[in-house]
């Protein structure tokens, strides 16, 4: 009875303690990381600029001290510090998420026939369809307005949330009903332009489009919501299924250029992560395959960011490597929370081996992702590519090679390069890949020794 206890206790959370047992986590190091969230979250609070927005009455009554973040990984690991309990209104956060939920259940090229995906260079609000007569992309007013008109939602985003905290405020419902002159011009504008689907009533889309932006969420749920996008649309915390992978790609892709309302093209370029802002002053951010973000600051920039908010998406890539197109291995000057401290290198180097002894390949993109070099030796100077190709998994071995980029020349203490492993245990699909693209590396770079290991290679031509 004792041993059932624990159990049931963690309930649902048996799979993340065994991550944590084994060290498997995104980010390893994980309360060393929080701590810089925080210091950083300390940063940005000094920030005073900005004001709240008020042209919607029920904006306008959040206090400016208001600030909280939280964060949640990929492998549903949470911290949260400041006002992150405290209930706020998606407002245009709200656009990604059911562009999302509309690819997922009508397919991209569907939801296109309606909405386009370039940037418009237009304010969010502007009466203006491109050259083919169809809001800009999903991110602008007109287009969040369309899809309205093609989705069922509130389940969904139950889902994303893990179950958690997702509400309704019918006093900003009303609110924006009453201040909605521009969103209700916009719609007799796509009416006139014939924008909507046959059967669909433009006053009914719009009014749920009213209702979108007044669903409530606190930074905890959300960055639940953000966890899911940066996780291929499975739900960190449930392990749910709740989004198509096509639908999540298309998501990010359009968050990154045009999520940010006039700012979109200086965080794409300063912080490199697709992001979504609201005038409630809330920015979801997904950092891929590693983890969602959620900020709240009611303050705002001139265009309608989060003050607060930008500066700590700011902070964040300029202390950490997670910018789109930081290089991983090479860019020193910034931490990588996915990197193992050095006193794990026994265990990177185990779990390289036995990732590649038992053909997981899983495990080995887990490590791959974290930095770790995937070059490492064991006592006996042999390599995961020598493990993968002595054992014949050819899938390890192509994983190694054309993603990781593996030195296929490398020897291990009795002389052998993983091809010879290969050609030793009859593994003849291993040979040929290795052999193609040692031909390759050849061409790229000169390794030394690499003529005596050609000529060794000749030697065994008859015996596969």
């Amino acid at each position: 009875m004792c041993y059932c206890l624990p159990f049931r206790c963690f309930g649902g959370n048996v799979v993340l303690l065994i991550q944590a047992f084994r060290k498997k986590f995104i980010i390893p190091e994980f309360d060393s990381f929080a701590q810089k969230i925080d210091e950083i979250y300390k940063t940005v609070q000094k920030q005073r600029d900005g004001k709240v927005a008020d042209y919607i009455p029920q904006l306008a009554k959040f206090s400016p001290e208001l600030w909280g973040v939280s964060l949640c990984t990929v492998d549903g690991q949470r911290h949260s510090v400041g006002d992150t309990k405290q209930p706020f209104c998606l407002q245009s956060c709200v656009k990604p998420l059911q562009y999302a939920i509309s690819v997922h259940e009508s397919g991209t090229e569907d939801v296109h026939n309606f909405v386009g995906m370039e940037p418009s260079g237009l304010k969010f609000n502007m009466l203006s369809l491109d050259e083919e007569d169809k809001p800009h992309n999903p991110m602008v007013n007109a287009g969040a307005i369309l899809i309205s008109s093609l989705i069922k939602f509130m389940e969904f985003l139950k889902k994303m949330a893990g179950q958690e905290y997702v509400g309704f405020s019918n006093a900003t419902f009303q609110s924006e009903k009453e201040t909605g002159d521009r969103n209700f011009a916009i719609g007799y504008y796509m009416k006139e332009k014939k924008c909507f689907p046959s059967g669909a009533e433009m006053i009914d889309a719009l009014d749920f489009y009213f209702q979108l932006c007044s669903i409530e969420v606190t930074c905890e749920s959300g960055s639940i919501m953000a966890a899911t996008l940066a996780n291929g649309g499975i739900c960190p915390i449930t392990g749910e299924r709740v989004l198509s992978a096509e639908a999540v790609r298309n998501t990010l892709s359009l968050m990154h250029s045009c999520g940010m309302y006039d700012f979109s093209g200086q965080m794409a370029f300063h912080v490199g992560l697709p992001a979504k802002s609201g005038v409630s002053g809330a920015i979801l951010l997904v950092i891929p395959n590693v983890m969602g973000v959620m900020c709240w600051s009611p303050p705002l920039d001139r265009v309608g960011n989060s003050v607060r908010g930008i500066h700590f998406c700011q902070e964040l890539v300029s202390q950490f490597n997670f910018h789109n197109y930081d290089n991983l291995r090479h860019f020193v000057k910034k931490q990588d929370p996915r990197r193992q401290d050095r006193d794990d290198r026994n265990q990177s180097v185990f779990n390289l081996m036995f990732a590649a002894y038992s053909g997981d390949v899983s495990a080995l993109r887990r490590s791959a992702l974290s930095s770790v070099d995937m070059d490492l030796k064991d006592y006996d100077s042999r390599t995961a590519l020598h493990i993968a190709a002595a054992e014949g998994h050819t899938d390890v071995v192509k994983f190694l090679t054309e993603t990781c980029k593996a030195n296929p020349f490398v020897q291990d203490r009795w002389g052998n390069l993983p091809v010879d492993d290969a050609i030793q245990f009859g593994h003849e699909d291993v040979v040929k890949v290795l052999r193609d693209y040692q031909q390759d590396w050849k061409q790229r770079k000169k390794q030394p020794g690499e003529t005596e290991h050609a000529q060794k290679l000749d030697t065994f031509e008859g015996m596969v």
